[in-house]
């Protein structure tokens, strides 16, 4: 499964040029090597499904003159791939190559010969010293989606023994030599026409993969991939859109490249780019706004107008004895910068206070504007990725009062709880579901959020940029070796 979820990053590759991604990649070898460690069962399995078509001919057979035969049914029953490697191939993909392995297969076999006698079995047939090498190079149509090609391949069978059994299998015993040779063609054929599928094991390939009801994000790739002895290094357009509409945001990507480790096994860049784009689109779709009501409050405080009251006198004579329910909502696109092992997001909203009527009508009472930062911290808890949100700064001034002037001050403490106890952890829980999109339907969409953590390393880490432009990135990093499992 990793091996298939490795090669597909790489067959996301297209040959379009001129956009700075928002998010680069790099494969190692490292990465690579234990691709292929957990992978090759997934080839092991795809070598079970290959179909050997029937042989059927005729065959001089002395004394008996000619021999019409069919061998039918063939299946095989076991594979062993003792030995096997995948390696980069600078400038055009990978190769796979597979060594010492072998084949048990069983079939049917059925005679005439004499014009009227028939006879039939069974039989057996072990290939050994079976050698499979397949270059493939990774290109795509002009939608960013994966064409593969094949570069070369190769398919030997070493040796080969046949065993017939039932009816006149002393017939077959005759020419065993011919049946032999017939076999080992057939399932080199047969193993040569399959040999790119042992590559791109069936994935769906997402060009654009929906988020949610807001959103949807693009994967196509902006530039061909840069393949070394060491890596693979390819772009990812990596932007939000709302759904149906692909509308550009006012900002454009800035060109960044990944640092020139090789040591583990996958680095994953996002430029800030990625993520103002996606705080652009849930902005524009109106969906950062939220409704605290009382039940949402784990306080002593309670969200009623005698609490209010306390700070506002005004609100409790004119309204005494109502729950109250409070909107906060941005009234532009958040901004969300990086800086070393951190994430600050910055935001400007209103919040507007209601009052609510017996017969549910709100009454508005006042509208603040809302200016604040939130610093984000990621890190991995027990095979989890997780981030710490904490209030940076917080200021309120009076937008519009609809209970007469009032000390803005006065709300301060009483609003910071209701930011810390409802609003960042929603904040918490957008991030984590930007993380499953940028990250789950980037490597393989079998693979649970709680197993990528494990795959890109232990704890994110953010680097500033050193473009011109200076563009913040960050990476996540692998700290498993070769012979490290993390399932």
């Amino acid at each position: 499964m990793f091996l298939c979820c490795w090669l597909a990053l790489v067959a996301l590759i297209p040959m379009t040029s001129g956009t700075n991604p928002g998010v680069e990649v790099k494969l190692t070898e490292k990465g690579l090597e234990y691709g292929r460690q957990l992978g090759m069962a997934s080839i092991q399995q795809k070598l079970k499904t290959i179909k050997v078509p029937d042989i059927s001919g005729s065959q001089e057979v002395s004394p008996i003159g000619k021999v019409k035969y069919s061998l039918s049914n063939m299946q095989i029953v076991d594979v062993g791939l003792p030995k096997s490697a995948l390696d980069l191939v600078p400038g055009t993909g990978v190769r796979l190559s597979i060594g010492n392995a072998f084949i048990q297969l069983h079939g049917n076999w059925r005679v005439k010969y004499i014009k009227i006698i028939k006879d039939s079995g069974s039989f057996d047939l072990n290939v050994n010293d079976l050698t499979i090498t397949t270059s493939i190079a990774i290109k795509s149509d002009e939608t960013g989606r994966p064409v593969v090609s094949s570069v070369s391949c190769a398919a030997t069978v070493g040796s080969a023994s046949i065993k017939f059994h039932g009816g006149a299998s002393w017939l077959y015993n005759l020419f065993k030599n011919f049946i032999d040779k017939a076999l080992r063609n057939a399932l080199q054929k047969q193993v040569r026409a399959n040999q790119t599928l042992f590559l791109i094991i069936t994935l769906p390939f997402w060009v654009v993969a929906k988020v949610d009801q807001y959103a949807e994000i693009e994967y196509s790739m902006v530039s061909s991939p840069t393949v070394s002895s060491s890596s693979i290094d390819f772009s990812l357009k990596g932007e939000f859109y709302n759904i149906g509409k692909h509308q550009e945001p006012p900002f454009s990507p800035a060109a960044f490249s990944l640092p020139p480790q090789v040591n583990n096994m996958l680095y994953i860049g996002v430029s800030v780019f990625t993520t103002n784009s996606a705080a652009f689109v849930y902005n524009t779709a109106g969906a950062l706004s939220l409704y605290i009501t009382d039940d949402m409050v784990s306080s002593p405080i309670r969200l009623n107008t005698r609490t209010f009251g306390a700070f506002i006198p005004q609100i409790a004579r004119r309204f005494p004895g109502l729950m109250m329910k409070l909107l906060v909502k941005t009234v532009k696109s958040p901004v969300i910068t990086f800086q070393p092992n951190n994430v600050t997001v910055q935001a400007t909203g209103t919040v507007t206070a209601y009052a609510i009527q017996a017969n549910t009508t709100l009454s508005p009472l006042f509208v603040l504007n809302l200016e604040t930062s939130v610093s984000v911290q990621l890190f991995v808890s027990e095979m989890r990725l997780a981030g710490a949100v904490t209030l940076n700064k917080m200021d309120l001034t009076l937008g519009t009062s609809y209970v007469g002037e009032f000390q803005v001050k006065s709300l301060n403490s009483i609003l910071q709880m209701v930011l810390k106890v409802v609003v960042i952890p929603k904040v918490n829980g957008e991030f984590l579901t930007l993380g499953k999109a940028l990250f789950i339907k980037t490597v393989d969409k079998r693979h649970t959020w709680d197993s990528i953590p494990a795959l890109l390393g232990e704890k994110p880490v953010f680097y500033p940029s050193t473009t011109p432009t200076n563009l913040p990135l960050s990476y996540y990093t692998t700290r498993y070796g070769d012979n490290s499992h993390v399932m």
